[in-house]
Order: C-alpha cells, then sequence, then structure tokens
C-alpha cells in the first residue's frame, strides 16, 4: 500500500469519526481533533494540531479541554519538564463506550424508568391497552438497564467470552 493510500485511508476514517461525534452531541472538529491524534505516533501539541487540522488555536484549545474532560484524549507534559502540554486519543475504544454508557446511556434509561413507574400510577390496573404497553415497556427498559450495566462493568472479551459459552 503507497503512502498515498494510506492517507487516503486514514482521511476516511477521520471523517468517520468526525461523523461520529456529532451522533454522540460533539462537534465535527471534535472528530477531526481526535482522529488526528488517534493516528498520532506521538503526543500532539496545541500547535502541531492547528498546523494538522486547519483549526484555529482558540478551537483546538476548547476541544482539547473538552476531549480531556469526557475522557477521549489525555493531557501530557512535554518530556524534559517542558511547559508546552501535549496531547494523546485514548485508543482503548471498549473504555470510551463504557464511559458513554455509564454516562448517558444508563443515565436515559433510569430517566425513562422513572416516567414510566409514573404513569403506571397513574393508570388504573385494569388490563387496558395501554396499561399493558406501558408494562411491556417498562420490561424492555429494565432489559436495557441489565445489558448497559454489563457493558459498563465487564471488557469485551469477557462478555464474548460469556456469550460463546453460553449454551443455546
Amino acid at each position: 500500500m503507497s503512502e498515498d493510500d494510506r492517507a487516503v485511508a486514514r482521511e476516511r476514517v477521520i471523517e468517520s469519526m468526525e461523523q461520529s461525534a456529532e451522533v454522540y452531541g460533539l462537534s465535527r472538529s471534535a472528530g477531526r481533533i481526535y482522529g488526528v491524534l488517534y493516528f498520532s505516533d506521538d503526543p500532539l501539541s496545541i500547535p502541531e494540531l492547528v498546523d494538522q487540522t486547519g483549526y484555529a488555536k482558540s478551537t483546538i484549545s476548547n476541544v482539547t479541554r473538552t476531549l480531556t474532560r469526557i475522557g477521549l484524549i489525555h493531557r501530557r507534559s512535554s518530556a524534559g519538564g517542558g511547559r508546552r502540554v501535549r496531547y494523546t486519543a485514548e485508543r482503548e475504544i471498549w473504555f470510551i463506550l463504557q464511559d458513554v454508557f455509564q454516562q448517558y446511556v444508563q443515565r436515559e434509561i433510569q430517566t425513562t424508568l422513572r416516567t414510566i413507574q409514573r404513569a403506571q400510577a397513574q393508570l388504573p390496573d385494569d388490563g387496558e391497552t395501554e396499561t399493558e404497553r406501558i408494562e411491556e415497556l417498562q420490561e424492555t427498559y429494565e432489559d436495557l438497564q441489565e445489558i448497559a450495566t454489563l457493558a459498563s462493568d465487564f471488557t469485551a472479551a469477557e462478555l464474548r467470552d460469556a456469550l460463546e459459552s453460553y449454551d443455546r
């Protein structure tokens, strides 16, 4: 594979990261900065990120602060004790997904379950369609809560081993 082919492949993946960032409520620039750091062999400083992305220094500064806060990138001091801060990407994607499950998915599931429980308390237990559907929805969300908890508590390999050992 030529160097040009590698650059094209890398750019495709970074563009996908931009799109994924938007899905999770981040900016496209957050996806690009994460992607550039993900493919970098060495930690990068803000000026280096400006050069590689074309973004303004203020944009890089704001985005790196956000990405650091949510654990997608890590802030490192320069070698030899220099003052320049450098950034590296978290490459363990399962760790990132577990964090997303813990911060967002489980919170959303819990909020929905509380709403369902309030709705159930307001409806008579008369076997009507609304009551049955709300009960089905509660069971589904309770299952989702259990799945989200498992995904947050175990590594991908542990989950895969458990599923493979399960005898249907």
